[in-house]
């Protein structure tokens, strides 16, 4: 699936203004291979109770794995009013630093120098994130962390006020 992001805006139907950033953080293309490979193995399961039985299962498995991947797909947006990461959203004006990393810096990022409090939106088959601090006084997590094939681009939606 292509992967989307848009700065122009876009009318955001939750917030009823509109987008200055969008992205689908879809699975990369090795992640359907895998999928595919996995699925394939249901005919080496059913091939010895028929052929048609192994390539249907093979088949149903990978349509169901296909939809569970897109159906758990998320965006981000980003629009005047808010931030919105998966189904977490928050207001801009609770907004602070907002940091992007790629290689070795993002690894750190996920692993020895994550915050256990922090939000994570984070899937494997993208390198770069995107830390944004949380400024909200009654809100105990300390900062977000999202993958994003875009981080300069995020980065900079999210500093415009």
């Amino acid at each position: 699936m292509p992967e989307t992001s848009s700065p122009a805006p876009t009318p955001s139907p939750s917030t009823g203004s509109s987008a200055t950033y969008r992205e689908k953080l879809w699975p990369n293309v090795w992640i359907w291979i895998i999928a595919a490979g996995i699925s394939a193995a249901g005919i080496l399961v059913f091939a010895p109770i028929s052929m048609f039985a192994g390539i249907t299962a093979a088949v149903v498995l990978f349509v169901i794995i296909a939809v569970l991947l897109i159906l758990s797909t998320p965006t981000l947006l980003v629009t005047g009013e808010t931030f919105t990461v998966g189904r977490a959203t928050i207001e801009r004006k609770f907004v602070g630093a907002v940091e992007h990393f790629s290689g070795g810096e993002a690894t750190a990022e996920r692993g020895t120098r994550l915050n256990g409090l922090a939000y994570l939106c984070i899937r494997g088959w993208i390198d770069p994130v995107v830390k944004v601090e949380i400024t909200d006084p009654a809100d105990k997590t300390p900062y977000w962390l999202t993958s994003t094939r875009h981080p300069e681009e995020l980065a900079a939606a999210l500093t415009r006020h």
